[in-house]
């Protein structure tokens, strides 16, 4: 039985001395947390998380792809992490998702202004919905991209268009600012959490130790709000005609067991895209692919590496 650990500063991965922790600020003022780490001469590498996620989740992927000679970058989504919030308390509120692809263009603008590339992106999750939704948009332009576990759609068992119906109408009954569901404390609610992202117990408990060592990073359950966006957004990207005239270079990642996200509308939306290359993986994988045990994750850094050398070489 996993049970939530006690305070510890012990972590998987600690911040590399050598990285620069600051921040930028978008066109309205809003500061997002940011991360650097220079590389050596492979590229720069922007690496960003899905919900509720912080830079410090994704520093042990960043050390990877790091080794590999990439100059690294990420930065905490407004709303989350180190980049304040949106919401009441930890509520994960978002009032549209129109203003994260929003700030990541403009994140992407001065991101790449600052050295040579080749430029790559790689997402996680709501991280990939944003992406995606960018690329469509024809705002970023990066020279590849890598979806790992993207939101194409949530996981529900009514479905996509019921699901989003049922969220629109309890939404509708009070506040849309409010929690959509409790957080879960209890031994069980904590096993119930880890299975649905990791089946790797020391990674998962790398997340807490962080939270013990600053609680302001902890981000709880989404809103209604964001329950609703999330449907109606995905949902439009999965039919938007445009996706068929993306020619970015696409790697996907699919854990087909998800929990979290539709696994098969992601594979719909790859499907659509004209230069995409897709890997699956079965039920040894949860939503959180890149910190999963070492078979999984390290099958999945290999595909990517191999996918990024033969897709944005190094200059």
């Amino acid at each position: 039985m996993i049970v939530n650990p006690p305070p510890t500063t012990a972590t998987l991965q600690d911040w590399p001395t050598d990285s620069v922790r600051g921040e930028w600020h978008a066109a309205d003022g809003w500061a997002h947390r940011r991360y650097d780490r220079d590389g050596h001469g492979r590229g720069r590498l922007l690496l960003q998380a899905g919900r509720a996620d912080m830079i410090e989740k994704y520093l042990e992927t960043l050390e990877h792809f790091h080794d590999r000679g990439w100059a690294t970058t990420a930065f905490d989504w407004r709303g989350q992490g180190g980049s304040g919030r949106l919401g009441e308390g930890d509520i994960g509120h978002l009032d549209d998702f129109a203003t994260l692809v929003a700030d990541l263009a403009a994140f992407w603008r001065d991101w790449t202004a600052e050295g040579e590339g080749p430029h790559v992106l790689v997402c996680h999750s709501m991280g990939g919905f944003v992406a995606l939704q960018a690329l469509v948009e024809a705002a970023i332009a990066p020279d590849a991209v890598v979806l790992v576990a993207p939101m194409l759609g949530l996981r529900n068992p009514l479905g996509a268009w019921i699901g989003g119906g049922v969220a629109r109408l309890l939404a509708s009954r009070g506040d849309v600012r409010r929690a959509a569901w409790r957080h879960g404390t209890t031994p069980r609610a904590i096993r119930d959490r880890q299975r649905r992202l990791t089946h790797d117990l020391t990674r998962f408990r790398d997340e807490q130790a962080w939270f013990d060592r600053d609680p302001a990073l902890r981000l709880g359950p989404p809103s209604w709000g964001w329950i609703v966006q999330a449907f109606a957004a995905t949902a439009a990207l999965r039919n938007d005609p445009r996706l068929g005239g993306v020619t970015t270079p696409v790697q996907m990642l699919v854990a087909e067991a998800d929990q979290l996200v539709d696994a098969r509308a992601a594979l719909r939306v790859a499907a659509t895209l004209p230069n995409v290359e897709v890997l699956r993986f079965g039920t040894e994988s949860a939503h959180e692919i890149l910190r999963e045990a070492d078979p999984v994750r390290l099958r999945a850094l290999a595909a990517i590496d191999g996918f990024l050398d033969a897709e944005a070489p190094r200059r």
